[in-house]
């Protein structure tokens, strides 16, 4: 996994802090887990890239808002100890509001997927077309317009994909039972923490 930093990039290690406005990016080869200061887990799959776009605190293990941009690859969310209405997780495509929730949400070059696990979400395109999803199952398919047109948004109930597939090939990746309780340490520079990496 590696930071992105303008043109530079460096490795990061299992244990290292992630910093605000930080961009992350996995490999072809490797999947990893971020677990964030509330203890929400951000799972990324192969070549998967994003960006923390911001954090306010409320204290030590709550945020009043985290936003999260989402810009390629598969990822999958699980909500921490925040209040719901902090979390904010955008793609080039869509908006993603949760509600105590598990989300699988891939996206790729024209499409975005967000696929509900559990709990229950709002998914909107850029213009605003909306979407609930609000039982296990329940699909937003997002896809870019052509020529400059509107993006189209629609609801299945037949999943075309889910993060299930990179679970399976990575262990402990997505088990439930699993989450660590992240706690960064504070340190007074100036930086503003937001979680760290657990995973390869």
């Amino acid at each position: 996994m590696l930071r992105v930093t303008g043109p530079s990039s460096t490795r990061i290690n299992v244990g290292d802090g992630l910093l605000r406005d930080e961009t992350v990016r996995t490999g072809l080869d490797s999947a990893t887990r971020l677990v964030m200061a509330d203890s929400t887990n951000l799972s990324l799959g192969p070549n998967a890239s994003l960006k923390l776009d911001r954090t306010v605190f409320d204290d030590e293990h709550h945020y009043r808002e985290v936003a999260v941009r989402m810009t390629s690859g598969a990822f999958r969310f699980v909500t921490g100890q925040s209040d719901k209405a902090a979390y904010k997780i955008t793609t080039p495509l869509a908006t993603i509001g949760v509600r105590g929730t598990t989300l699988d949400i891939l996206s790729q070059r024209g499409q975005t997927i967000v696929n509900l696990q559990e709990g229950a979400a709002s998914v909107c395109t850029t213009s605003f077309d909306c979407i609930q999803l609000t039982r296990p199952g329940d699909t937003a398919i997002i896809t870019a317009g052509g020529a400059g047109g509107r993006s189209t948004i629609k609801k299945s109930n037949t999943p075309p994909w889910t993060f299930a597939a990179t679970c399976s090939a990575a262990a402990g990746l997505c088990s439930k039972t699993q989450y660590a309780d992240a706690t960064p340490a504070i340190v007074d520079d100036g930086s503003d923490p937001t979680g760290m990496l657990c995973g390869r």
